[in-house]
């Protein structure tokens, strides 16, 4: 088991513990070996620019958040005993690291669950205090919602602003949704109101590519956002962080099952939202993560039909990126991998044209790599295809409650029924987009 030790660059010791994996947090310059991997290395100059003046808890937040991505990305599963599982031992430095002691239990216990791995963290001083800005901006808003890229997000912005409300986006930035994000968030909100920070790091392994922490490095950038604007209006009541997420997906339920577990990603899962406020409710962090508009019990078809401007919605969300493998075909839709199937089913559900712009991998022109999934579902490597084909005849056969098991033993006797229908109606629009293509 390897032990990762995440602290600023000048606390990595020249003659370093045995057995151990150093980690700079916001380094700004390269060391002159590479047995040092490094995490978040503008993270601060961006701060800075911003405008955004975090509290130390936040800010404790998102060095948490950093070392756990990095060490995500560094610890190989292949080398685990059972080929996924591993056990991470992890010692992060904090600028106050005493109100947090009391939270390590529940921040293994939430990690456990996003990642299925073992975590054992260790918090100890030596971390760097939150940078100053150059000038604190005065944001005309009143809540923060995430912008990914994707349709969800979206979405989400356009009926947050369409219902009134003065959003802050933020974007982690991912290589070929850049543009994306500026584009449609200019369409909505005054320029200073987009935050785009990105997550550079950098392993000194070969790198594990399964990332499922990924998704605790947006919340911690929205945190940091959110906290300098309760500063800024002095509330006492806590700021709204939307997290526009169609129910089916925030599910994520396996569709086989060797799908169980974390190989069915947990990223905006309830269970996982709740751990991560829990946490924040303890420490201090005055924010509140919230599904607007009870996306979590809508379909991503139903999110697309109710929308609140159809018009501006059909005018760029094609330019929107679901792909779970967009980087792996050179920033263009596969069409057969999961998200991929929902968004195509999506917009089918809702009567959208599906405008996902026209690209090409390896010579092949169309909007999907592979845009003809009869013929996709007949290559081995067609696995998600079989999948949800698979589900849908289960589902046919043996009623949703058979499909979904215990997946919903989180959920409450009055949430469970909504749960259960978001997770019928999704599975209906994918069975009608497969039988659509002959699939089924």
């Amino acid at each position: 088991m390897t032990h990762y030790i995440c602290c600023p660059q000048d606390s990595i010791p020249k003659k370093r513990r045995k057995g151990a994996e150093y980690i700079s947090l916001y380094g700004t310059k390269i060391l002159a070996d590479f047995e040092v991997g490094d995490v978040a290395l503008d993270l601060k100059k961006d701060l800075r620019a911003s405008g955004i003046r975090p509290t130390a808890e936040a800010w404790d937040f998102c060095s948490i958040a950093m070392a756990v991505a990095a060490v995500d990305e560094s610890a190989l599963r292949k080398t685990s005993a059972d080929g996924w599982t591993r056990v991470l031992k992890v010692e992060i430095q904090l600028a106050e690291p005493l109100i947090w002691q009391n939270q390590i239990p529940a921040l293994e216990e939430t990690l456990r669950f996003l990642t299925g791995d073992f975590w054992s963290i260790s918090l100890t001083s030596g971390g760097e205090p939150p940078p100053e800005p150059k000038k604190i901006k005065d944001f005309k808003a009143d809540c923060v919602s995430l912008l990914s890229g994707g349709v969800d997000s979206l979405v989400g912005a356009i009926d947050l602003c369409s219902s009134g409300k003065k959003p802050i986006l933020v974007s982690k930035l991912v290589s070929g949704d850049r543009e994306f994000q500026a584009e449609s968030a200019s369409r909505l909100v005054p320029a200073e109101n987009h935050i785009q920070w990105s997550f550079n790091s950098r392993s000194t392994s070969e790198g594990e590519d399964s990332t499922r922490a990924r998704s605790i490095i947006f919340f911690a950038y929205a945190a940091l956002v959110a906290s300098s604007l309760a500063s800024q209006l002095s509330l006492k009541k806590k700021i709204p962080i939307y997290v526009p997420e169609n129910g089916f997906i925030s599910l994520n339920l396996p569709l086989t099952p060797l799908r169980m577990g974390t190989l069915s990603t947990k990223t905006t899962h309830p269970v996982y939202l709740h751990g991560l406020q829990r946490i924040w409710d303890a420490v201090g962090i005055n924010a509140e993560l919230l599904p607007p508009f009870d996306y979590r019990f809508r379909t991503k078809g139903e999110m697309l039909d109710q929308c609140s401007n159809k018009d501006l919605l059909a005018e760029i969300v094609g330019k929107s990126t679901s792909c779970g493998r967009y980087g792996v075909y050179n920033h263009t839709h596969c069409g057969r991998c999961i998200p991929c199937l929902v968004r195509r089913a999506a917009f089918l559900r809702a009567g959208l044209a599906d405008t996902t712009e026209l690209s090409s991998y390896k010579g092949v022109r169309g909007s999907y790599v592979f845009k003809n999934l009869a013929a996709a579902a007949k290559e081995k490597t067609a696995v998600d295809i079989r999948a949800a084909g698979r589900a849908c005849m289960q589902v046919d056969m043996e009623g949703v409650e058979r499909f979904i098991g215990g997946g919903l033993a989180f959920a409450s006797r009055e949430d469970r029924p909504k749960f259960v229908g978001v997770v019928e109606r999704g599975l209906a629009e994918i069975q009608a987009l497969l039988k659509k293509h002959r699939v089924l």
